[in-house]
């Protein structure tokens, strides 16, 4: 996921990411697992029910804020 952050632009470190993972994970919106791959053991985070409605809710949102930025785009602020 780091990597992933870092490959769009962000430099996020695992002290900042965990505990936004971990307290997601306590809101109930991201549920975890662990698992084994070649010996080391990693887990895996995906959006439970509520975390994917909250998300969905999150995207509405940005898209209408990102709306309103450009809705009337004259080249003043």
């Amino acid at each position: 996921m780091i990597e992933e952050l870092r490959r769009h632009g962000y430099d996020v470190s695992a002290g900042t990411l965990y505990p936004v993972l971990h307290g997601l994970e306590r809101k109930g919106l991201l549920k975890s697992s662990r698992e084994q791959s070649d010996g080391v053991e990693r887990r895996l985070y995906r959006a439970t029910t509520a975390g994917r409605k909250e998300l969905a809710a999150a995207k509405a949102k940005v898209r209408e804020l990102f709306g309103e930025l450009f809705e009337h785009e004259s080249g003043r602020l």
